[in-house]
């Protein structure tokens, strides 16, 4: 019984910690995967740097089938990935958010700031 409360203590922990780089707080306001590029210029700011990272291949059509015949767009689109990092100052680490078209994807820890 002892084993099973530790055991789902550490799961409970896993998942917060899991969870903390899926979000970005900007003074009292949060920022989460999904956001948009606006939104995020409108609650953070402007970033320290926009690095152009390149292009990836998405699906163009909509839909969560494979084959949606509804659409007559292309197959594949390419979409533009931005990294943009934010310095919050030499006590803080950086952050750097990676956007794929307008959507933010990822967001990751850098040293810190300077």
């Amino acid at each position: 019984m002892r084993r099973l409360a530790v055991l789902g203590l550490l799961m409970v922990l896993a998942a917060g910690t899991v969870s903390a780089e899926d979000n970005l707080r900007c003074g009292s306001r949060l920022v989460s995967v999904g956001d948009g590029k606006d939104k995020i210029r409108s609650l953070c700011g402007e970033p320290s740097d926009v690095t152009y990272a390149g292009t990836i291949g998405r699906r163009g059509y909509p839909g969560s089938r494979q084959y949606d015949y509804s659409y007559f767009g292309p197959a594949w689109v390419e979409m533009p990935v931005e990294i943009w990092t934010y310095n919050f100052g030499s006590h803080k680490l950086l952050r750097k958010l990676r956007f794929v078209g307008d959507e933010l994807v990822e967001i990751s820890t850098a040293g810190y700031g300077y």
